[in-house]
């Protein structure tokens, strides 16, 4: 840190990059402070130390950013649909032209490795952007034949204020995904960002402003969960709200929500679970299997943390599982290129790993990998390192098997058939993601249709992607994202009758 004024800081990252960093709350297309004068901090989950401090937003601030979008919403829905497709080609453009600082923030700030928040996590946006301002002039409605004394028809019309709040996983991906079918479908939005992740949206947020979008079309806002989050939820000028986060906190967000009726989109929390039949290729399903948790420091909220393999080779896949922790998580500093595993993001995760740890050893499950922190970063015993850990000889009744972790952290247990592995991967409040892995093809399918989950994925784990709907059923969810199927939950269909000639 070199250098501020009230609403930037300029700042040299870890990796040497230098850059500027807004603090102010993105309200109407400038930065400003905050009313209350509150502020959050953000630390470097590598080594504890602070990266710089920026406005939280109060409820009287969530109320100047509704009636921004408000206001702005009577004009950005009537702009050519083709118009408001260019300015998201455009931030998509802008968001390749500044990869790098993007990337360098989103590391800093989360502590996942550089290359990931590179070629991924920037890249998805990019790419989600560029998706969705395609389709912004292809959203259409229907003429429905109902015979000749009746003209029907319907428009796709846009919601109105979308409220956005993201987690601190995948702080600049769950942006995209959530402001791409918005903007495109002619919505305005005030999105908050985690608490724990504040710095890359404001970043994101002068490419918004560089790209050309008017005034008041996109807020992007930092605060407290239980006051600016609160405050969106409860909002009654908010038409829509779209939450990524823990099942706790959506009930409450569903609660709060309640006081309008406002339209709701949910992505809550997960223990997926991945299936290895006897017959499937031992080594790709291993390997698969430790990208599935072990990837993103295992904050995953579709991770198949559950992995559940046949008796007959169980042994088998329990060495290769290790072989693969051996070989490929390698813990570090996130920007060395070797390193596939940082810290977890907050010390409050951090310990959250190493509590479920001690629950497992305490319940009897065998822990067969780390379990312990991880004090060889750097040299200085600092940041929110975990060993990459393992439990085997793990049963349904333990709270390692039934509780979403949310770290570097998986359990493995057998199962005999396959009506009973189906009925374990069933037997969960949670149905987000899955895995199946066989290759009996018509087994895959048949295990596919059976399962209670959003997503299922065939020999591999985890590699969604943008054009393919998200989400899950249980308590996994409310409704989907991306592809075509994340444009509904932005667009009301109303029917238009028009009378041609019936007379009373």
């Amino acid at each position: 840190m070199s250098s501020s004024d009230e609403l930037s800081v300029e700042l040299t990252a870890p990796n040497g990059r230098k850059y500027t960093q807004p603090t102010g709350l993105f309200i109407n297309n400038e930065f400003v402070k905050s009313s209350s004068g509150e502020k959050i901090t953000s630390i470097n989950p590598s080594d504890e130390t602070e990266i710089t401090s920026v406005h939280a937003a109060s409820a009287e601030d969530v109320d100047a950013a509704v009636a921004a979008a408000r206001k702005a919403f009577k004009t950005w829905r009537e702009i050519v649909p083709t118009d408001r497709g260019g300015l998201m080609l455009k931030l998509a453009d802008l968001v390749d032209k500044h990869a790098e600082t993007l990337a360098t923030i989103e590391t800093w700030d989360n502590g996942k490795p550089y290359t990931v928040s590179l070629s991924e996590d920037v890249a998805e946006v990019a790419g989600t952007l560029r998706y969705y301002g395609g389709y912004a002039d292809k959203l259409h409605g229907q003429v429905i034949d109902t015979g000749p004394a009746k003209f029907a028809y319907t428009i796709r019309e846009p919601l109105g204020v979308c409220a956005q709040i993201i987690p601190w996983n995948y702080p600049l991906a769950m942006a995209a995904w959530k402001l791409g079918p918005a903007l495109a479908c002619g919505n305005t939005v005030v999105l908050k960002a985690a608490e724990q992740t504040p710095l890359s949206i404001l970043y994101f947020a002068t490419l918004v402003r560089e790209a050309g979008f008017p005034p008041g079309v996109v807020n992007l806002i930092n605060g407290a969960g239980k006051v600016a989050g609160q405050a969106l939820a409860a909002h009654p000028g908010v038409d829509k709200i779209a939450f990524t986060g823990s099942t706790a906190t959506g009930r409450q967000i569903m609660r709060s929500a309640a006081v309008n009726l406002k339209n709701i989109t949910l992505e809550t929390g997960g223990k997926s679970p991945l299936l290895v039949f006897d017959d499937a290729d031992l080594e790709q399903a291993a390997k698969w299997a430790h990208v599935g948790i072990m990837s993103n420091q295992g904050q995953i909220c579709t991770a198949t943390s559950r992995v559940l393999v046949q008796e007959g080779c169980y042994d088998r896949f329990v060495d290769l599982f290790k072989a693969a922790i051996k070989d490929t998580s390698v813990v570090g500093d996130p920007f060395q290129e070797a390193t596939f595993q940082g810290p977890q993001v907050t010390k409050a995760q951090f310990e959250k790993v190493l509590g479920y740890v001690e629950s497992g050893k305490s319940e009897g499950a065998t822990l067969a990998v780390g379990g312990k922190a991880y004090k060889d970063v750097g040299g200085g015993g600092k940041g929110f390192f975990v060993e990459p850990t393992l439990f085997t000889n793990v049963t349904p009744s333990m709270k390692i098997y039934r509780e979403e972790v949310f770290g570097p952290f998986v359990v493995i247990a057998s199962f005999r058939t396959e009506e009973e592995a189906v009925g374990m991967a069933n037997d969960t409040t949670y149905g987000l993601g899955s895995a199946v892995f066989t290759q009996d093809i018509t087994k895959a399918h048949r295990v596919a249709r059976n399962i209670e989950a959003g997503m299922v994925w065939v020999n591999s784990s985890n590699d969604s992607d943008f054009r393919i709907p998200f989400g899950g059923v249980k308590q996994s969810g409310i409704g989907r994202e991306l592809g075509e199927a994340g444009l509904a939950a932005y667009t009301n269909a109303k029917a238009v009758h028009v009378n041609m000639g019936t007379r009373l």
